[in-house]
């Protein structure tokens, strides 16, 4: 093919008749699906006929049993088979993610957990570990200092209040010189 690129109405009309063909193609592969399980309906499940006797509904009622029997372990091989293609092909999605190298980290819910909780889910619930944080704390005896102690033992303040009392302490000098 050229250099020269398809106009937009040839395009239109090849992308028209390509989506004709595939109706077509979808419209005969859904016809074949229904005739074949109209076949296979009538191989497997022939049209039932009521027996007379005890005997002969008992015998009936073995050969369904066998029939189901064989039905279960054909669907659960089945759904085991398709369990492991979709596990393989999220794994195989997983391994596409990795080749790229591109991870979106997924968002992080914040947890409180105690420190006991956190060291048991850490250790395992075999190891009994519990935290006393204030149990490794050292023992400080407070020294008393002698400024601290006059301050403490200033007394009543209201014994001191006539001489503390007008002009910053001032007026008891002046009544004693008077």
């Amino acid at each position: 093919m050229s250099d020269k690129r398809m106009s937009s109405s040839k395009k239109h009309a090849l992308k028209g008749m390509m989506l004709l063909v595939a109706k077509d193609l979808l419209e005969a592969e859904d016809i074949e699906k229904k005739e074949e399980r109209k076949r296979y309906m009538e191989e497997s499940c022939p049209p039932l006929s009521c027996p007379s006797s005890r005997e002969e509904l008992q015998a009936l009622c073995r050969d369904l049993h066998e029939k189901i029997d064989v039905l279960d372990e054909e669907r659960y091989v089945l759904e085991h088979k398709a369990i492991m293609v979709v596990n393989e092909v999220k794994d195989l999605n997983i391994k596409i993610i990795d080749l790229k190298g591109k991870f979106k980290k997924p968002p992080l819910k914040k947890v409180r957990m105690s420190a006991d909780a956190m060291l048991q889910a850490l250790l395992g619930s075999k190891h009994k570990v519990s935290m006393d944080l204030r149990a490794n704390l050292k023992q400080v005896k407070k020294e008393v200092k002698e400024e601290d102690k006059e301050l403490r033992d200033v007394g009543d303040w209201r014994k001191n209040i006539e001489d503390k009392s007008g002009m910053g302490g001032r007026k008891k000098m002046f009544e004693s010189e008077a």
